[in-house]
């Protein structure tokens, strides 16, 4: 189950993990210690970068098995992590 494979791992810290990306505390609302929102801000320092990408997962119609817009995302990421891309 979800609940089962969430507490079967260890979440890593969303500080390290923005900073692994470039992304200092003042381009991130943390929600505790594994859960952040990056601000819009970001965008326009990050705006004239070559690899400056971003994908917004804005809507989207559930399955009815609950599979939304953060399974979606979540699933988007992980794809593009396999494929190499900095995600």
């Amino acid at each position: 189950s979800d609940i089962e494979i969430a507490q079967s791992v260890t979440p890593h810290d969303i500080g390290e993990i923005a900073a692994d990306l470039g992304l200092s505390n003042q381009d991130i609302d943390l929600y505790g210690n594994d859960k952040a929102k990056i601000r819009l801000s970001v965008l326009e320092r990050l705006k004239n970068k070559p690899d400056g990408k971003l994908v917004l997962v804005t809507a989207i119609t559930p399955t009815p098995a609950g599979e939304g817009k953060t399974t979606t995302t979540i699933g988007l990421g992980d794809a593009l992590h396999r494929l190499g891309k900095k995600t």
